[in-house]
């Protein structure tokens, strides 16, 4: 492995205000939520925030349709999430299906650029993660909507004041063999079920973090790609642990945990797509404070400290393993081939006879 790919920094053309619409889409719910007594809630609401990350078009009336279509996207993965959270055999098998449907219908829809399917599935392994309440369902679900409502309107004025007029899209979209996108639904369905179930079967804390993990890494767009993706984001994890530790340390208030999840969005955003290791440092801290930030990561730092990064050590090399899965020619072939002889057995079998 070349470690200089650690530290090199790649160019971009993402606008440098795109990171700050970011920013303000995670912490103005915080925020809300803080300054209302609902901590909570605001989580779950700027968790959906991040929807403005799918801001793409430079169309004005496209980019808005997008949004407000992820929007609800994001909506729909956060309930199908809490509804079949209610059994830990239930669980993996219907993300895993939740995952095959969402990386199909989005090549379908020839929406493959970044994120692509990253949010969908995180958020869907989060909800699927929680404790099945009946009870909560529908005030959570409010809270993931009017997350995605700010984000939209963020977005529409973001929008209004940085599109030029008569500007054209510049996304191009690649077609795939008609099997390829069916072979790499399915490897994203079983690698991410299958991460979940690891992360169930070991009775993990929060197992949200090993099939989050496991679909960050199997965005890479190539098998060296990924395997560099798995261990920038081990090694990223384990400094981003240690800063955080030490910012625990310091016992700092509640608002400023709040004000700094925006200062570190914005940051994140900013290094996502220039270096992934050093991003993914940002991204824990981050991710932890979101997530975690409670009196049991107080009493305890230590112990929690050590678990999440076991796992998304976990789900880092099963991502890996599945990227392997995912861009192997021979795997591929003999699939292919495979699907190609049930259709054809299919086909003759309900053909009419004469």
């Amino acid at each position: 492995m070349n470690w200089q790919q650690f530290l090199t920094f790649n160019s971009t053309k993402r606008p440098w205000h795109l990171p700050i619409l970011a920013g303000l889409c995670v912490g103005i719910p915080l925020l809300v939520g803080y300054y209302t007594n609902h901590i909570e809630g605001g989580k779950l609401a700027s968790l959906a925030g991040l929807v403005i990350l799918y801001i793409q078009s430079n169309n004005l009336v496209n980019r808005m349709i997008t949004l407000m279509t992820c929007g609800f996207g994001i909506m729909l993965s956060f309930s199908v999430g809490l509804l079949f959270s209610f059994h830990p055999m239930v669980a993996p098998l219907i993300l895993s299906v939740f995952s095959f449907g969402v990386h199909f219908c989005l090549y379908q829809l020839r929406f493959t650029r970044p994120p692509g399917n990253f949010f969908f599935i995180m958020v869907a392994a989060m909800a699927i993660s929680l404790p099945f309440n009946p009870d909560k369902i529908p005030e959570r679900i409010g809270y993931v909507g009017m997350g995605t409502m700010i984000s939209c309107v963020l977005g529409l004025l973001y929008s209004l004041f940085t599109l030029k007029k008569n500007q054209t899209d510049d996304i191009t979209w690649t077609p795939k063999n008609q099997y390829v996108n069916t072979l790499e639904s399915i490897t994203f369905g079983v690698f991410v079920g299958l991460s979940l179930a690891i992360a169930l079967l070991f009775k993990l804390d929060n197992p949200y973090w090993v099939p989050t993990s496991c679909v960050a890494v199997m965005q890479g767009v190539t098998t060296k790609h990924i395997w560099l993706r798995s261990s920038q984001r081990i090694v990223g994890t384990l400094l981003g642990l240690g800063v955080t530790w030490l910012i625990i340390f310091l016992k700092p208030p509640l608002l400023v945990i709040c004000c700094s999840m925006v200062a570190l969005q914005i940051i994140v955003e900013f290094l996502v797509v220039r270096n992934y290791a050093v991003a993914v440092v940002f991204i824990t801290i981050l991710t932890i404070f979101l997530a975690e930030f409670n009196s049991v990561l107080i009493a305890d730092p230590n112990k929690l400290f050590l678990a999440r990064f076991i796992d998304i050590t976990i789900g880092s090399l099963v991502g890996a393993v599945g990227g392997w899965v995912l861009f192997n020619e021979r795997i591929h072939y003999l699939a292919t081939r495979q699907i190609r002889r049930t259709r054809l057995v299919l086909r003759k079998k309900h053909s009419p006879k004469f």
